[in-house]
């Protein structure tokens, strides 16, 4: 009885180990192989030069970017040429409300550190929760260009 059990034990073991060779990975004898990459020495000359940093340029930003829906907020601008404050020049401004622009001009010329500042009474103009905008632009910059376009400020009523 004894070698019965034991032949029996041997024969489900032997079954149990070819069922999982069965069920293990299949090893191909093919290998994918990989196209080499070659890279022509005149791809390196066909590169593209590096953006020149404009002399003369400005950016605007407001006092705060979330008043009050009737607040009283201020737009600074600041011009310089190379980083050195641009002073005499002339700047506007005008705020892209929702539905209608206003016009603002700037008190007086940009000072010797290049800014100007613009004072902009909301009086519920824009619905909260709406950002507008505020597009600045320099004019009569001695010795640079006609005008000047900065980068918009823009603010968002809460």
């Amino acid at each position: 009885m004894k070698n019965y059990q034991q032949i029996l034990l041997s024969v489900f073991s032997f079954s149990l180990l070819f069922l999982l060779a069965a069920c293990g990975p299949s090893v191909s004898s093919q290998t994918n192989t990989q196209q080499t990459v070659t890279i022509d020495k005149s791809f390196q000359s066909q590169r593209t030069p590096v953006p020149t940093v404009p002399p003369y340029r400005c950016s605007a930003w407001s006092s705060n970017n979330a008043p009050a829906p009737n607040a009283t907020i201020t737009i600074y601008a600041r011009l310089t040429r190379d980083v050195a404050p641009v002073s005499g020049a002339t700047a506007t401004a005008v705020v892209h409300f929702k539905t209608f622009d206003q016009s603002l001009n700037a008190q007086a010329p940009s000072d010797a550190g290049g800014y100007v500042t613009f004072t902009l009474q909301l009086q519920g103009q824009q619905p909260t929760q709406v950002p507008a905008t505020v597009g600045v632009t320099f004019s009569n910059i001695r010795g640079g260009p006609n005008t000047l376009r900065c980068t918009p400020a823009f603010f968002t009523p809460m």
